[in-house]
């Protein structure tokens, strides 16, 4: 397929989609971005990102034709699609948005097109699930009439050095050429690479078992830090101790959330129970990072009842899933929050990106705009913003005489007056 043939609609304006899109732009191919989102198209068109991820200037200097009208993709050949895969609340897969979008995109699709999805899933859903439906829908056939890509997402928010073009990339296709045509594509865009998996199926397994990792990984550190904290043994020492091995790999305790980490591992799990499998490792280790904002909270409880503070003052630095990006996606901050909230104590929050979240939220989770010369009894660190690093001696300030700080991230030295997980 030819450069000058090509012509993208990405399917889904969020944190993946829209980067994605701005760097096929970059390569002089016509790129419509689509979101059924209304508001989300004209905050685009006027230069604005609440996602932090594309700066203003580079928006409005694209060429991207924002839209919400499916009748503009009727040209495109090839379909991006880049729309969310969270769980429910049993956490169990929520495939509607990816289901939804697939039935969108068979209005539109004509012979010869080409449908690739970035979606993260559990091995089998885009051959299983989305080309059947696509099927249903159009009357054509995969492999025949229309074809399939699968090349996960590697987008990693806040990230400022660390881009899409820089990012390795896997991609996949339902068969031989599909597969080099969408390997092509990506080389556009993509100077680290890519890498070719043999199917769609290998393909969505790599992705999801690649923060499936991480959550285990972080999971294990998280229970050595509540071994270590009834020993009296600073986990941070031991870490540090332990990283002067070569081959140690390096992680830390805290809250694990968001879109991805807190999420693919029950898309795995749910595909484990299906075949027969029960994964007793995986969902160990989802189980105790889901329950740690209860286990920190309990902490906390304990400490402010032996300090015998009455009717606290809380804050809560950090509500979004990670530092540096206005993302609270399942983030266990909010989690924690709410353990607060609900058992009556005076909660407070503060996070230098709020001017990216809606009133509702802001009210919801009583986020402090300024906390300058405010005093809290207690202030948990629960996310290593960069604003917060730089600003150490101010969070001290923030904390009453007989009050604690709670240093989830590590932020400060450890003092007398200071708890960490």
């Amino acid at each position: 397929m030819k450069k000058s043939n090509i012509k993208i609609a990405v399917i889904g304006m969020g944190y993946v989609g829209l980067p994605l899109a701005i760097e096929f732009s970059k390569k002089k191919i016509k790129v419509i971005g689509f979101d059924i989102n209304k508001q989300r198209i004209q905050k685009l068109s006027y230069g604005k990102d609440h996602t932090n991820e594309i700066d203003k200037k580079e928006l409005k200097k694209t060429k991207i034709f924002f839209s919400y009208n499916l009748t503009d993709l009727k040209d495109c050949n090839i379909f991006i699609v880049t729309v969310p895969t969270p769980v429910n609340n049993k956490n169990k897969p929520d495939l509607a948005p990816l289901l939804n979008a697939t039935k969108l995109v068979s209005k539109v699709l004509k012979k010869k097109d080409i449908i690739i999805y970035e979606s993260t899933v559990f091995p089998g859903a885009t051959e299983e699930l989305c080309g059947p439906l696509l099927e249903k829908e159009t009357g054509f056939k995969i492999n025949k009439d229309i074809f399939l890509g699968y090349s996960p997402e590697r987008i990693n928010p806040g990230d400022k050095k660390k881009r899409i073009k820089d990012i390795v990339k896997i991609t996949s296709g339902s068969n031989l050429k599909t597969s080099k045509i969408v390997a092509n594509l990506y080389s556009l865009i993509i100077k680290a690479g890519i890498h070719k998996a043999e199917t769609i199926k290998i393909a969505e397994a790599a992705k999801v078992i690649e923060n499936t990792q991480r959550d285990l990984n972080i999971a294990f550190i998280n229970e050595l830090s509540l071994i270590f904290k009834k020993m009296n043994i600073s986990t941070e020492k031991v870490l540090q101790a332990a990283e002067t091995k070569w081959n140690f790999v390096s992680f830390r305790p805290g809250l694990v959330g968001g879109h991805c980490i807190g999420v693919d591992p029950y898309y795995l799990t749910y595909k484990s129970k299906k075949i027969g499998h029960n994964p007793r490792l995986i969902l160990a280790g989802r189980n105790l990072n889901d329950q740690m904002p209860n286990i920190i909270y309990k902490e906390i409880k304990n400490i402010l009842d032996y300090k015998k503070i009455l009717k606290p003052k809380i804050l809560v630095m950090g509500l979004t899933f990670k530092e540096n990006c206005p993302d609270t996606r399942n983030s266990k901050a909010l989690n924690l929050f709410n353990c607060f909230y609900k058992n009556n104590y005076s909660v407070f929050s503060y996070d230098p990106y709020h001017k990216f979240w809606n009133k509702k939220f802001l009210e919801k989770y009583n986020v402090q705009t300024k906390i300058d010369k405010k005093k809290f009894d207690v202030v948990i660190l629960s996310v290593k913003h960069k604003e917060f690093k730089k600003g150490k001696r101010k969070i001290l300030d923030y904390c009453t005489k007989d009050g604690f700080i709670y240093d989830l991230k590590y932020v400060l030295p450890e003092k007398t007056n200071h708890f960490r997980i």
